[in-house]
């Protein structure tokens, strides 16, 4: 697997892999912070007040501040590809919204990204065609399949050939290439980035839900802001072996990580199998709310949640060699592992 970053206007270049990179990555990454918050009811007060706080800690604790820079613009990766009743929730998003209005951010400036226009109807992400509302009024909602949000100078190469889909992969390939209605064997290697969150953002958030994945192990943070956020990434699920460094080493790319403050996660419910699909026989909820930088902790933990509850209902567990996008990403300096030494802040209440 190798990741070619070009950017042609600067004539900039950027490859590496991950066996090469393993060899001088750092064996141990810090102790990771993770803030918690618990919830009550799952309504939006309950998401605007906890989202609030732990903002206000996060600005407090690290003096970073989600406030508008040169751009004034900041984008928001939801999830709701695993379809209706698996997304993230509107409560999570709205009360995210008004943090970032108090802190700055006009409405038409927080704009939301997502993958599947079909699953982000079906979600409420999109308007229904019967009554047309708008579940964010104000706010963009960016449908990555459309094709108009990638760039031909933004990409992830790989040796796996394309593997169309009529839906998923053609029209966005298609549209990145140039809008040519065939494209060559080079282009079909690529996987293009969705730019608006590195290039018209001052920075992003990362909204994921968590589910297990049979090829990936855990699909969560990493994936949601990898292969959930560009262009001909199903052709990696035809081997268990190539996904996962696909996810790590996209994971890596310096200008995505540059601008990717936060990530935001409800446990309002996580599944625990039969994933990414929803069934709701194998949901778990829980009243907590976690917000981390590091993405790579957040996905170790649920990953543990994961297991907890697999080996409750009688099911085997996520193994290691199920989930080597952790340990790959972690190689790449993307985020620590070490579930052990994690620094918890836990606000306005006590420990649990």
């Amino acid at each position: 697997m190798r990741l070619f970053l070009l950017k042609t206007a600067l004539g900039f270049v950027l490859f590496s892999g991950i066996a090469a990179f393993a060899a001088t990555a750092p064996t141990a990454a810090p102790s990771a912070a993770v803030w918690e918050h618990r919830l009550t009811d799952f309504t939006d007060a309950d998401y605007r007040y906890a989202v609030e706080q732990l903002v206000q800690d996060f600005e407090r604790t690290t003096g970073k501040k989600l406030s508008p820079g040169p751009k004034k613009k900041v984008g928001l990766k939801i999830y709701a590809d695993s379809g209706p009743g698996l997304a993230t929730p509107f409560g999570l998003v709205r009360g995210l919204i008004v943090a970032l209005e108090k802190r700055g951010f006009l409405p038409g400036n927080i704009f939301l990204v997502g993958l599947n226009p079909l699953r982000l109807r079906l979600t409420g992400y999109l308007p229904s065609f019967s009554t047309g509302e708008l579940p964010f009024p104000g706010h963009p909602v960016y449908v990555l399949e459309s094709g108009k949000y990638y760039d031909a100078a933004w990409f992830y190469d790989s040796p796996l050939p394309a593997r169309f889909d009529p839906i998923f992969n053609e029209r966005a390939v298609e549209q990145a290439a140039g809008g040519k209605a065939t494209t060559t064997t080079e282009e079909d290697r690529r996987s293009f980035l969705a730019t608006p969150l590195f290039l018209d953002a001052d920075f992003w958030i990362n909204l994921p839900v968590y589910t297990d994945h049979s090829v990936l192990g855990i699909n969560g943070a990493l994936v949601n802001a990898t292969l959930w956020n560009a262009s001909n990434t199903f052709r990696f699920f035809k081997s268990p072996a190539t996904a996962p460094a696909a996810v790590a080493e996209m994971a890596a790319i310096p200008e995505l990580r540059e601008g990717w403050a936060l990530n935001l996660v409800s446990l309002q419910r996580y599944q625990f199998i039969g994933g990414p699909y929803f069934n709701s026989l194998y949901t778990v909820s829980e009243p907590r709310l976690w917000m981390s930088a590091d993405p790579v902790i957040l996905d170790s933990l649920m990953v543990e949640k994961l297991n907890a509850a697999r080996k409750k209902t009688g099911f085997q567990p996520i193994s290691e060699d199920d989930s080597r996008l952790l340990e790959f990403a972690r190689q790449l300096g993307v985020g620590s592992t070490d579930t052990t030494h994690v620094l918890w802040q836990r606000v306005s209440y006590g420990q649990p």
